[in-house]
């Protein structure tokens, strides 16, 4: 039967040249299995609501739409700070947000667009009750709110994602999605993200995230193990291993740094250079690589040597040929100690092939202490410790095991130290107990790095006297471990060049914004337009601080939670400079014109005035107007 030709399908189109590689690189979720743009996908992704089509290569589920709907709702709160909680507020780059992350994420937007080098989750597993599902999660704000007791329960439930649910995968990804796609934004272009994940949802994660970030952007799966076997799990099996998924923002300029090669991993010598002994054999059949078969010969000897049938030599007979005759070949009748059967390889510290000194890393994550994969000169592992190791370290630092299922530092430093450097900015918004927070801060001492991290935690509830939530563990693990660096640094020599540690972090914890929205949904009668007329009166929420307002403009103005501020007196009146007079702002109930003319004197690229500052008083702000813009400063807002 012949073949039918194709049909052209609307929903797809091809656009060739930079253009169509800038839309993919945009919204990757609108790559087709051949390459092309979906039109609808595109629509969807810019916010149109469409209809569901014909059937098409794809991930979907229930809710899908929705979740496009949550990213570009707008949010309505702030991140309020918390100075009395943080170590050093004035004074450090690292923050530490309580709030639900979803909104916190977006409140990022603006400010941290393009700026995270380095992503870590380990989000829930979805074994059943393992995270908080609110009925109608595209009220985020809102769910957080009365979750954590802020504002009065409206009926909403909030319970656990169980399996005899119909939706039960579909729940994990309707979360899932818009933090991925959220996050991705936040990602430089040569960012890269880890997820860890287990076995129950490793493969959705996969097809997700290659949606969100595009599968051409697939960096690798890492296999790390977890525990010792426990035959746990009513199966033969036991589950011992999990995986960390990681995607790159653009794979074309993406790089690990690989395992720094030491010399005093190099014991050996001879009359060209250090050197260590690896194997010149793979783990390959003669049927697999043929060309890879065959016998090498000791020029000084005679004897000749081929390898077994399950392997083969790493080199085809030319290359052999060239490091032979450069004496790059251990034979076996030159060792000492007789126990070699086959001939090896001298992998050389400083060689004009290794011009980097660095290895590229295994995907294989090995336990810690174990034997590290130093045979070949291909590959280097991560390592790291089970979780078992993870949770000792937590209780040798809070006294008792407060948390569950925490991870390892030595699998956290271990991700950063491949993925940043210098001063990377580096985030994870499932923080936990903040094991990602102790791994920058004994990298960089390790180092003399400068990065800083982004801590997002649910304020979740432990029913616990000492930490009432989860985000409190975060926040005490981090201190302790700043007390215990600064502790064992103290009288010692700072022999390093360069700034000292950044060992602080600012607390942040999200809440309703410092300004009163305007409710348009409200009934259209005299009595309801005078009550929001009424609250409105006083547009700022009570009991919120200037610096609450001060942050809040801060993040609507796209500058980072850690941009320098100063409190300048100017005509005896309060005005924060930001960003070395970059931006101004005055928060006074009551401008007066010398104020206003002094601020213009400073030239700062923008001011931003509270509304209420000019007391209805529409002369003295178009007076304002001019004069800033004579003074050539064209970007002025009230609020």
């Amino acid at each position: 039967m012949a073949e039918e030709p194709e049909k052209l399908d609307p929903r797809s189109f091809d656009i060739s040249g930079e253009k169509r590689q800038e839309l993919l690189r945009l919204f990757p979720e609108v790559r087709t299995e051949g390459g092309k743009l979906d039109f609808e996908r595109l629509k969807l992704a810019l916010g149109e609501a469409v209809d569901a089509g014909r059937e098409r290569y794809g991930m979907n589920w229930p809710g899908k739409a929705d979740c496009f709907r949550t990213i570009q709702a707008p949010s309505l709160g702030t991140l309020l700070p918390s100075p009395e909680e943080s170590v050093d507020f004035d004074s450090n780059e690292n923050l530490i947000i309580e709030g639900d992350n979803l909104e916190v994420l977006k409140l990022l937007q603006k400010s941290y667009l393009g700026k995270v080098k380095m992503i870590y989750i380990d989000p829930p597993y979805n074994t059943g009750n393992d995270f908080i599902y609110p009925d109608n999660y595209t009220e985020s704000l809102q769910t957080y709110l009365e979750y954590t007791g802020q504002t009065d329960n409206e009926g909403r439930r909030f319970g656990t994602n169980s399996d005899t649910d119909g939706r039960f995968h579909s729940r994990w990804l309707n979360m899932m999605y818009p933090r991925l796609y959220l996050a991705r934004n936040l990602l430089r272009e040569d960012g890269v993200i880890f997820i860890s994940i287990d076995d129950g949802e490793v493969d959705n994660l996969r097809k997700l995230c290659c949606e969100v970030f595009g599968e051409d952007n697939f960096l690798a799966a890492f296999v790390r193990r977890r525990r010792m076997a426990t035959g746990l799990g009513g199966t033969p099996v036991s589950p011992d291993h999990e995986y960390v998924v990681s995607f790159a923002r653009n794979i074309q300029l993406v790089q690990l740094f690989g395992f720094a090669r030491q010399e005093s991993d190099f014991p050996l010598e001879d009359e060209l250079s250090r050197f260590r002994s690896t194997d010149l054999t793979v783990g390959m059949t003669r049927e697999m690589r043929p060309n890879q078969f065959y016998e090498i010969e000791n020029p000084n000897t005679g004897t000749t040597y081929r390898p077994s049938q399950e392997r083969v030599w790493r080199f085809e007979p030319s290359t052999m040929l060239s490091h032979i005759q450069r004496g790059n070949i251990i034979w076996p009748e030159d060792n000492p100690s007789g126990r070699m059967s086959r001939p090896r390889f001298k992998t050389r510290f400083d060689s004009g092939e290794n011009r980097e000194k660095t290895n590229p890393v295994s995907t294989w994550i090995n336990v810690a202490g174990g034997a590290n994969t130093r045979d070949s000169d291909e590959l280097l592992s991560l390592t790291a410790g089970l979780n078992q190791e993870a949770t000792k370290e937590l209780r040798e630092l809070l006294g008792e095991q407060v948390l569950d299922y925490p991870k390892p530092v030595s699998f956290m430093r271990g991700l950063s130290a491949i993925s940043s450097q210098d001063d990377d900015i580096v985030l994870d918004f499932f923080a936990g107990s903040g094991t990602l927070a102790h791994a920058i801060l004994a990298l960089n001492r390790q180092d003399n790095g400068s990065r800083k991290f982004i801590l997002v935690q649910l304020p979740e509830p432990t029913g616990r006297e000492d930490y009432s939530t989860i985000a409190d563990i975060t926040k005490e693990r981090v201190r302790r471990v700043i007390t215990k660096l600064n502790t064992e640094d103290e009288g010692k020599l700072n022999l390093e060049e360069g700034a000292k540690q950044d060992r602080g972090f600012r607390v942040f914890k999200l809440a309703e914004s410092n300004f009163k929205p305007w409710n348009a949904d409200v009934p259209h009668d005299a009595a309801a337009l005078k009550e929001q007329l009424e609250m409105h009166v006083e547009h700022v929420r009570a009991n919120r601080s200037p610096q609450d307002i001060l942050y809040e403009i801060l993040l609507k103005s796209g500058y980072p939670l850690t941009t320098p501020i100063e409190t300048l007196a100017i005509e005896g009146m309060a005005v924060s400079s930001v960003a070395n007079g970059e931006l101004l702002i005055c928060l006074e109930p009551q401008l007066t014109m010398e104020l206003i003319r002094a601020i213009a004197e400073l030239k700062p690229q923008r001011i931003v005035c509270l509304d209420q500052g000019f007391a209805g008083n529409d002369q003295l702000k178009a007076n304002a107007v001019q004069i800033f813009r004579n003074k050539g400063i064209t970007s002025f807002k009230t609020i």
